[in-house]
């Protein structure tokens, strides 16, 4: 591990700058870049450009479990898009923007949660973000060497072009379909879920003492919600995916200011090296959900100008990812300590500067939740309502049915009511990530190098991802009781407010 970190090829700050800037270009609307070409002399993409961008937005979609980053995105590898002489765009990216979109995968808006890891886990959870920071990293380069196969000549030929697609290699078309879907939409359900619960959450910290608690604030949430049935494509919405990102950034850093000037109270004794067996499989499965990207990255990685360069990008996006999760979570409980709450902004002292950023951090949440959403929707329709066994959800002129519209909403309802009904935000992410979590990003990405390169493997390498999807069974059927019995316990002892 030594050996490769002082091998990489470390990043310029100007790169960096450029990747800025290239992204914050990418988030301007589409009327902004017309008047800057009219007035700089560029070209424009022509109308059909525009017309497929929209109509192919929600297909081959990568979204990562908190929803960060739009099916756009992802499919054309985000911000920042090459253009050609005449000004339309190749659909390519390079390493830079590609780390970005990693970048948003897996430092999203749950990371507010990561403290409270800490508190269940102590220098156990720190140890294991760094680790499965590791794991998933690993796990997502073996993932993308499934899409390549040796030919005649001695050549790596791209055969593959998604996640679904490797599993239908190695497990058969029919099983791998149900078996890869299912996952997906339970995880993307379960996002929207989240970001419900976290609202109410936020919203009950900012008004303790008002007349409305968290269930009810989840139902008005809700409200703002049932309109997103209505929409017909995410492109005005995925425009403000960088300004999202912006402003979360900029929530973390002032609470990481906040922490740091309460230095002087920091309660370095109580994080623990003691293992708590009943609750550190709960944080286990909270790390492990931060950590899902793995996927968007086979279309990530197809997208990338110069594909040598995936690893290298990858490695330093979770490297980043790795430093930044557990100082920020170590930082957060030492000032906090016992009281660390599941949502650490519900910890900040004063009442005015606890309310700001638990209003953004809402905001960020509602805009968030279109993402997952739609991307489930996608799903269903593509499984069950293109003729068999349904029939589609659409009009000869592109407009939705009204069943079609009415499930839809039932969809955002159903969510809703889920997490009315599970408010517990910690928990319940543990559950997810010891679920799903741990399918996507342990076990199957290592027995799927097992059964496509198994012949081409060393022993290390079969022992070394044989001891992953151990780990992944591990962690997953522990989670699973662990954040289960928490859930059924929690409801015994009633809710946190």
């Amino acid at each position: 591990m030594v050996s490769e970190l002082c091998g990489m090829r470390i990043p310029h700050l100007a790169a960096g700058v450029n990747v800025a800037r290239e992204t914050l270009k990418s988030s301007i609307p589409e009327p902004c870049i017309d008047l800057y070409r009219k007035f700089t002399g560029a070209s424009n993409p022509p109308e059909g450009e525009k017309v497929r961008r929209s109509s192919t937005e929600m297909q081959d979609y990568g979204t990562r479990g908190d929803g960060e980053g739009s099916p756009d995105e992802f499919e054309n590898g985000g911000g920042g898009q090459e253009y050609d002489a005449e000004g339309r765009r190749t659909g390519k990216i390079n390493e830079w923007q590609a780390a970005w979109n990693v970048t948003n995968a897996i430092q999203g808006m749950f990371i507010v949660s990561l403290p409270f890891a800490v508190l269940r886990g102590g220098y156990w959870a720190i140890l294991a973000m760094v680790g499965i920071a590791h794991i998933c990293c690993y796990t997502g380069k073996i993932l993308v060497e499934c899409l390549y196969e040796i030919d005649e000549q001695g050549r790596r030929v791209r055969v593959r072009d998604s996640y679904v697609a490797i599993a239908a290699e190695a497990f058969g078309p029919q099983i791998a379909y149900k078996a890869v879907n299912s996952a997906q939409l339970i995880e993307l359900l379960m996002t929207c879920i989240l970001y419900v619960v976290v609202c109410g959450d936020l919203l009950a910290g900012t008004f303790p003492d008002g007349p409305v608690d968290t269930r009810s604030w989840m139902l008005i949430v809700g409200v703002f919600l049932v309109p997103l049935g209505f929409l017909k494509s995410l492109h005005a919405v995925s425009t403000l995916s960088f300004w999202c990102t912006m402003s979360h950034l900029i929530i973390n850093f002032v609470i990481f200011a906040y922490c740091l000037t309460e230095i002087g109270d920091w309660g370095w004794s109580k994080v623990k090296w003691t293992l708590d067996f009943e609750n550190f499989p709960i944080s286990l499965g909270v790390i492990v959900f931060s950590y899902t990207s793995q996927i968007f990255l086979p279309t990530l990685e197809g997208n990338m100008i110069d594909r040598s360069k995936f690893d290298w990008m990858l490695d330093w996006s979770h490297i980043a990812a790795a430093a930044f999760k557990s100082l920020f979570g170590y930082v957060c409980f030492l000032t906090f300590q016992n009281d660390t709450q599941q949502v650490i902004t519900n910890n900040l002292a004063s009442p005015s500067l606890k309310a700001i950023v638990n209003i953004f951090l809402v905001i960020k949440a509602i805009l968030s939740y279109p993402l997952p959403y739609y991307a489930a929707c996608d799903l269903i329709e593509k499984s069950y309502f293109q003729g068999d066994p349904f029939p589609t959800l659409w009009h000869l002129d592109g407009e939705l049915k009204v069943w079609a519209l009415a499930f839809r909403v039932f969809l955002v309802l159903c969510t809703v009511l889920m997490a009315v009904t599970i408010p517990h935000f910690a928990i319940l992410m543990g559950f997810i990530g010891s679920f799903t979590g741990t399918m996507l990003s342990f076990i199957w990405p290592c027995y799927f190098h097992i059964k496509l390169k198994g012949n081409q493997m060393q022993w290390s390498e079969l022992a070394y991802d044989s001891f992953i999807i151990f780990l992944g069974f591990l962690f997953g059927i522990i989670g699973i009781y662990d954040s289960g019995s928490a859930l059924i316990n929690a409801f015994k002892i009633g809710l946190p407010f």
